[in-house]
């Protein structure tokens, strides 16, 4: 999993009617009034430790990390020998970006309980973040020899190991994801069984299945060809907005969107088990672009406004929108230099923008669709379609325009998602695709440097063309 695992509640000083009454309310769901019985517990005695370490959590997890630094530092003044309180400062630094003193958090826990396989885990972690993936594994290692049936850490093992190329033992160890929390909520297993190509397919009706992000499901879309030549009816469910621009994907039979009714079918597959099933190396991922296309409705529908647009066009896309935490996004500010450039014409691909970034991207001139303009991503891959190039952080709009086989740029955090690999500035999943890595943690200014260079030699290359 990409989140730290969080400490299981400190034990409460002495009997406390309030405090046990707060850890009631939460367990009930009821976080609201759980928060004023702590808030209570503590003006009564500000050194109590369990609503130290339970508000910390609390605050954690709205994102509210000085306030949580706060409540944790008071925690390990007071106790400083509980391996919790030093974990769950570990997970606090770690969402600062403040990998290293993270690091020396976890290890203080480890100092005192060795076996705290959390801590084990949430150093894998920030050690992956810090691209020292080898000693991650270890980390993972640990937890597992602790714990067997660890689940993140098994799950942490197989992205580490599918980032370091090692697909045979990665796609493995990524079964595990099915175990998760956040996998279960929500879902209800099929009855029919799991099909991972152990038997023959051939004649039967086989239901393929989005499970995690927009981009997942367009990365993975491009089995649902390879599974229809087995000689399966393929009935692919997929996110809503990503219906209209599965349509026109090979090899499908029926397109819905998750949680719509679907006809009867004999076997179903997550589309990110199909790698799994068809024993993916890095030398045999399926990589002929395009493997999807915009629906004509959607170009006819943008053609008039996008076609008059000067040539180069270059859409643009840098942030996901999401918590400030996020290390997948910039801010446009920083994008300024580029949109200076007047030899070429940039294109706003964001939907959605906080009122100062959309205000500031109206300053600059550069158009864009905001709003209600978007329907879905078969309207964003229209736009693309007619677009030179796209430079876009590691989103779905970087899956619809390598899926569309046009040229892109793709901007990385210092540990990119698995799917890039480590490294490499090209990738076997994307054959248009190139990488622009951060050279440290949250060096944003080196990796738009780097755009702007190759911005100039494109422009030098087509002066000479």
């Amino acid at each position: 999993m990409n989140e730290p695992e969080i400490a299981a509640p400190a034990q409460a000083p002495a009997s406390d009617a309030a405090f046990d009454a707060a850890l009631s309310l939460a367990r009930q769901g009821n976080a609201a009034a759980a928060e004023a019985l702590y808030r209570a517990v503590l003006e009564r005695n500000p050194d109590h430790s369990g609503a130290l370490h339970q508000l910390s959590l609390l605050c954690l997890a709205r994102d509210e990390l000085d306030e949580a630094a706060r409540l944790l530092r008071r925690w390990i003044a007071r106790e400083p020998n509980v391996a919790a309180a030093h974990n769950d400062m570990g997970i606090l630094l770690h969402a600062l970006g403040r990998h290293e003193e993270a690091v020396a958090s976890y290890r203080q826990a480890l100092a005192i309980k060795p076996d705290h396989a959390g801590a084990h885990n949430n150093l894998g972690l920030t050690l992956r973040d810090l691209n020292r993936h080898e000693e991650a594994l270890r980390c993972f290692a640990l937890a597992q020899a602790i714990e067997p049936d660890h689940v993140d850490a098994h799950v942490n093992e197989a992205l580490v190991r599918l980032a370091l190329g090692d697909y045979a033992a990665g796609w493995k160890e990524y079964v595990w994801r099915l175990h998760t929390a956040s996998f279960s909520k929500g879902r209800k297993r099929p009855a029919q069984p799991l099909w991972l190509h152990q038997w023959d397919i051939s004649g039967r009706t086989i239901l393929l299945h989005g499970e995690q992000g927009l981009g997942d499901t367009i990365q993975f879309a491009r089995f649902v060809p390879l599974v229809a030549k087995l000689g399966a009816k393929v009935i692919l469910a997929v996110q809503r907005p990503l219906t209209a621009l599965m349509a026109g994907l090979a090899g499908v039979s029926v397109v819905r969107g998750q949680g719509d009714p679907v006809p009867p079918f004999d076997a179903f597959c997550p589309l990110p088990s199909l790698p799994l099933s068809f024993e993916t190396t890095l030398e045999t991922i399926p990589a002929d672009v395009p493997y999807l296309s915009a629906p004509a409705d959607r170009l006819a529908k943008w053609r008039a406004v996008v076609e008059p647009l000067a040539r180069p066009r270059i859409g643009l896309m840098w942030t996901r929108g999401g918590s400030p935490q996020d290390r997948r996004s910039l801010p446009l500010r920083l994008l300024l230099p580029l949109l200076e450039r007047r030899e070429v014409q940039f294109v706003a691909l964001q939907k959605e923008l906080p009122d100062d970034e959309a205000a500031l991207l109206r300053s600059t001139g550069v158009p864009g669709f905001l709003g209600e303009r978007l329907a879905d991503l078969a309207d964003t891959a229209a736009i693309i379609a007619m677009l030179d190039l796209v430079i876009t952080i590691d989103t779905s709009i970087a899956h619809v325009a390598g899926a569309l086989g046009k040229p892109m740029w793709v901007l990385l955090p210092f540990s990119a998602d698995w799917r890039w690999l480590r490294e490499r500035s090209d990738s076997p999943w994307y054959p248009t695709a190139r990488l622009f890595r951060q050279p440290a943690p949250g060096d944003w200014q080196s990796v738009v440097r780097q755009v702007a260079e190759a911005l100039a030699e494109l422009r030098l290359a087509a002066a000479g063309a």
